[in-house]
């Protein structure tokens, strides 16, 4: 009788039951190939598929099923690809199989695990194997291929492949391991469904109390949109001052534009979670609570009782869903990841509507590989990108910026007069201002908004004008939860047209909705202050325009980024009239890239992908590492802030499971730098729990302040008495 040979086993079944081998191989490689489909690449995936377990044939893996020990079986199907496909096509598909469980390696380095050492590594036996295949001729990828990207191309391609794999391992895998698990991945409305739904919303917004100048160019800007949605999939702008409806107007043209041209999904990008949360709100009140994945680190979707399953957690592992809410870090860190896990998704970007929220904020540092990929996306894999923003960024190509992107088409048609016709404020330079005069100002002021660039400066002016009953204070000192909360507050009292005084830290800008008729901006890019002023008169409601005012700190600006975009934007403030006009905008961008130069690219991403072209050695590990669009150093600390917070912490000292505890504490965490937090737990005001001492918790509450958040350097929230380290508070009570 013929042996059979397993793929996976089932605890406490017997063999009969267990999966079988050549049906996981067949049905992975079936799947991975209707995955890569989508960009014409089928084939690739298919063998990928095929042999990506190819070292499970040997008696050593069969063996680990009945509780042997670990065995490599993924080395066995890279070297089969690498023997069978010619040298090139082979160790692309190798590096996708070599990777399918411990992510994608580096092709060479001194580490063992590096590809060329796994392709001359000894592997057991698995000459079982039934189906030594006659492999035809693998096409080329369809990349049409440009000789100075080419690196760039082909190790986007191999991650492409990596992720129609390890997606198409993982949903066989669990539809034969939990059935019912994979049947929750589905439910989810038609996009011709979500495009019935949004028509009826945008029908009753214009009916809401804005005015009607607001009103007027809102439908210009979504007729715009919905015209251009017939053009061709491509690179789009769409540039739109503040207030004039380019959230739902993008959404609009997404959804048209992938029904006219059989696009799959829509991908919305924002560059915050401290408003993407605020957007998600209004997706789901257009479209239902079940019909987006938002997917970022502060949210946790609520399950249904007796739910067993989540199809929002099922749906993030891969983002196999219509309408996916998510960050610049969770889109672009994932483009070039290396681990399953955070590669898996990709392949489902392809043929679909990307929207760049607010894109003049893609990171400096990053921006040649963020640019590359949008045009990676577009070019090869029929994704459409629109870059959604206020302040269109110059990223077009230009004498001064030669690393640009181009043909890429406006979707308003007269940018000068819509801007002209929703200019709202009145923009004023005045200069260096001291803590005492800007204190002054804001308390002369019945409803204003100060936003400035350090933490410490925030606290510093509420500390001077806090006696003012009706002053807040914002800052990310403050947990997201308790920011929330106090952002609620305040849009409750600017409705019922109360005294509302507050200084934040920038946090507030990219999109938050809050409307006031004076705003103050500390020195920064003109991006930064064109935010600001979205933040001002945003409805359009005052009887004269709103004033934002620009001022110099008294404490200058701290050194990097900020103080080089500042200096540049003060040239811009004196050539320029009005420095929030397109023009203004346009020259701040093109000479902020020019002096950036080499520095769109600081960690080397470009030239890394090109140095070993010819022998296809692409470092995907330490790209991995080095790509990380937030990078400073800091260490989250979970505030014990409510009763809900509380409740998390005691699950993560003793769940058996905590790890979704982890995941519901984000929205009580606080960043601060390492040293502050060791600070904390050298004189026990923090304590260090959870399983491997992985989670810090603050357990000195009284340096939690409800109008400041967490200030551990302030002696003045610190008592004598809970100086003292207490036993009694292990318990986060």
């Amino acid at each position: 009788m013929k042996k059979k040979y397993f793929a996976h086993s089932l605890k406490n079944k017997p063999t009969e039951e267990w999966h079988l081998l050549d049906d996981h191989l067949a049905d992975t490689a079936k799947l991975a190939r209707s995955f890569a489909d989508v960009f014409s690449s089928g084939e690739w995936a298919y063998l990928a598929g095929l042999w990506h377990d190819l070292g499970k044939y040997s008696e050593e893996f069969q063996e680990r099923l009945e509780g042997g020990k670990r065995v490599d079986h993924a080395t066995a199907g890279a070297q089969h690809a690498f023997k069978c496909l010619d040298e090139q096509k082979g160790k692309l598909v190798a590096y996708t199989i070599a990777g399918h469980h411990s992510g994608l390696a580096d092709g060479k380095s001194n580490d063992k695990s590096c590809l060329t050492k796994r392709l001359k590594r000894k592997v057991s036996d698995w000459s079982v194997y039934p189906r030594i295949e006659d492999v035809k001729k693998l096409e080329n990828p369809p990349l049409g291929i440009d000789k100075k990207r080419i690196g760039f191309q082909l190790s986007f391609f191999t991650r492409m492949i990596y992720s129609c794999l390890v997606d198409s391992d993982f949903l066989d895998t669990e539809k034969f391991m939990s059935s019912d698990k994979a049947a929750w991945r589905s439910g989810y409305p038609s996009l011709n469904t979500m495009e019935n739904r949004l028509d009826t919303m945008l029908k009753q917004l214009k009916q809401t109390d804005v005015s009607k100048t607001i009103n007027v160019e809102r439908a210009y800007v979504l007729k715009c949109c919905l015209d251009t949605a017939k053009q061709m999939p491509g690179l789009f702008s769409l540039t739109v001052p503040t207030g004039g409806g380019k959230t739902l107007s993008s959404l609009a043209f997404a959804l048209k534009h992938a029904l006219e041209h059989n696009l799959k999904r829509i991908i919305y990008v924002i560059p915050y979670t401290s408003i993407i949360e605020q957007n998600a709100e209004v997706f789901r009140s257009v479209f239902g609570k079940d019909a987006i994945l938002e997917h970022h680190s502060n949210f946790e979707p609520q399950k249904e009782e007796g739910e067993e399953f989540s199809r929002h957690n099922l749906a993030a592992e891969n983002w196999d869903a219509p309408l996916i809410v998510t960050t610049n870090v969770q889109f672009f860190e994932s483009l070039f990841a290396n681990r399953s896990s955070r590669c898996r998704r990709i392949h489902n970007i392809a043929k679909s509507v990307v929207i760049l929220d607010e894109a003049q904020m893609l990171p400096a540092p990053f921006l040649r590989p963020c640019m590359e990929s949008l045009r990676e996306l577009v070019s090869s894999y029929g994704v459409s990108v629109v870059l959604c923003t206020a302040t269109q960024p110059a990223l077009s190509t230009t004498e001064t910026f030669r690393d640009g992107i181009n043909n890429v088409h406006e979707i308003i048609s007269d940018q000068t007069r819509l801007y002209q016709s929703l200019s709202r404020v009145h923009t004023h330079n005045i200069g260096n201002v001291s803590n005492d005069e800007l204190s002054g100002r804001l308390l002369e002021d019945k409803q204003v908004l100060c936003i400035v660039n350090t933490r410490k400066h925030a606290q510093l002016l509420f500390e001077r004008c806090r006696k003012s009953e009706s002053f807040y204070h914002m800052s990310a000192s403050m947990c997201p939860a308790h920011r929330t909360s106090v952002l609620d507050k305040i849009r409750s009292i600017l409705t019922n047209g109360k005294p509302c005084r507050v200084v934040s830290t920038q946090l507030v800008e990219a999109g938050v909705d809050i409307d006031f008729p004076v705003v103050y901006r500390a020195s920064s890019g003109i991006d930064s202050i064109a935010q600001a002023a979205g933040r001002c008169n945003r409805e359009g409601l005052l009887p004269q325009k709103g004033n934002v005012y620009i001022f110099s700190p008294e404490n200058g600006l701290p050194p990097g980024y900020l103080r080089h975009s500042a200096e540049i934007a003060e040239g811009i403030l004196r050539k320029h009239n009005d420095p929030l006009s397109l023009e203004a905008v346009n020259d701040y961008f093109e000479e902020l890239y020019w002096r950036k130069g080499e520095m769109l690219d600081e960690y080397g991403i470009i030239n890394l992908l090109n140095e070993d072209i010819a022998r296809l050695n692409f470092p995907f590990k330490e790209i991995a590492d080095k790509f990380k669009l937030i990078k400073d150093g800091m260490e989250p600390i979970i505030i014990p802030w409510n009763d809900d917070a509380q409740d998390i912490i005691r699950n993560l000292r003793y769940a058996a499971y905590p790890l979704k505890y982890a995941r519901k504490a984000q929205r009580y965490t606080v960043q601060m730098y390492p040293q502050v937090i060791n600070s904390l737990l050298a004189v026990g005001s923090a304590e260090r729990i959870g399983e491997d001492k992985q989670y810090t918790v603050l357990i000195n509450s009284d340096l939690y302040s409800n109008d400041l958040g967490l200030y551990p350097e302030d002696p003045t929230f610190h008592k004598v008495e809970t100086l003292i380290f207490d036993e009694t508070r292990k318990g986060g009570n």
